[in-house]
């Protein structure tokens, strides 16, 4: 396999700049996943990779070689696409094969390697079938083969899984886990969905406006995002968004909250605090994990860093294995994540307990972290 570096990589359309300087490094044998909303740039970004579209500016090496100007026959990638791309009147085996057969590689070499493909993806009882006759997620199985086939320096992923229904893209995404760590293989991976993001990747790739907002693992991605966009992009249901004035309290500095009725104060971590101070009196973002307002039953017994409060409930959401509450704080709604086994109906009022421990402050106009 192969490292992959792209350097100040822009990206124009006319007066349209599509990608303002992307920097990555990918490192042998990596899972990278980009990800972010439609028109964030993550497919041109892949694309530029593969040779299927230029670069404005910057550059990109695929084991310490730079692709700028190669064709994507010469830079020993392989690419499986969203929407399968088999030839429909050719077999499972033959459409595995035909890479290999237009590199000339001999017929031996060819069937020996198509088999260790199907073995591999568990397809075996496929390749004498045709695509017309397969299911979605045997013709993804059958893309991956083709690809595998090549065996290699780069694969490349553009979003494979969304034509799948959500059974089956749960099904496949861990098929494609067990496939890199069994191979080892350097995958760069485009999704829209931060469940395959964050179920995928050794390290996400999070973008807007054809920017990389943050580039880390994704717990880290999670516990600790880089700015307003990453915290309301990542999770599901995404982080509460709480607009809030900055107070001091028993020597503590956090922020005031409601719920319609009384205020109460939640402090701010020990690292933010000195960061914080300097808002006093001013509105900052409050950023709080679903799951980090929960009941007794979820989370157990009291900790210095949790507060419990009452607050009525507007919906209740049941999952099955939890329950999503909303209430209101600072008259924004805000998702709690509760155990199943909590009663608790519309209208009615609920013990609720505050985890501290992981807040995160935001400035409400850069959006950005406050450290």
């Amino acid at each position: 396999m192969s490292t992959l570096s792209i350097i100040n990589v822009k990206k124009r359309y006319g007066p349209v700049e599509v990608l303002k300087g992307i920097d990555i490094d990918v490192k042998d044998g990596e899972f990278l996943i980009l990800v972010g909303p439609s028109g964030c740039g993550k497919s041109t970004l892949l694309n530029m990779i593969a040779g299927l579209d230029t670069i404005t500016s910057g550059e990109i090496a695929i084991g310490g070689r730079v692709v700028n100007d190669l064709s994507p026959k010469d830079r020993d990638i392989a690419m499986v696409f969203q929407s399968y791309a088999l030839y429909p009147n050719m077999t499972v085996r033959n459409n595995i094969s035909f890479g290999l057969k237009i590199r000339k590689i001999p017929k031996g070499k060819q069937e020996e390697t198509v088999n260790r493909v199907a073995k591999l993806l568990q397809i075996e009882a496929l390749l004498d079938r045709m695509p017309s006759q397969l299911s979605g997620g045997q013709r993804q199985r059958v893309a991956m083969g083709r690809a595998l086939a090549r065996d290699p320096a780069l694969f490349l992923f553009d979003e494979p899984l969304s034509n799948l229904d959500a059974k089956l893209r749960v099904e496949m995404r861990a098929e494609i886990k067990l496939l890199h760590d069994r191979l080892g293989a350097t995958i760069v991976y485009v999704t829209h969905d931060q469940i395959e993001a964050m179920t995928l990747g050794d390290r996400i790739a999070v973008m807007k406006g054809g920017e990389v907002h943050q580039l880390a693992t994704p717990q880290e991605v999670y516990d600790d995002p880089a700015d307003l966009f990453v915290a309301g992009f990542i999770g599901s249901p995404p982080m509460n968004l709480v607009r809030a004035p900055v107070a001091h309290k028993n020597g503590k500095v956090g922020v005031n909250l409601h719920d319609g009725g009384e205020t109460f104060f939640l402090a701010a971590p020990d690292a933010v605090q000195n960061g914080l101070s300097a808002w006093n009196g001013s509105e900052v973002v409050v950023g709080i994990r679903p799951e980090q307002i929960t009941d007794d039953l979820a989370r157990g017994h009291e900790r210095s860093d949790r507060i419990k409060r009452r607050a009525k409930v507007d919906v209740v959401h049941p999952t099955g294995p939890d329950t999503l509450v909303l209430i209101q704080l600072n008259d924004t709604p805000v998702t709690c994540r509760v155990h199943p086994e909590t009663r608790v109906q519309s209208g009615d009022n609920a013990d609720l307990m505050f985890d501290l421990s992981k807040l995160v402050f935001f400035d409400p106009d850069k959006e950005t972290r406050i450290r």
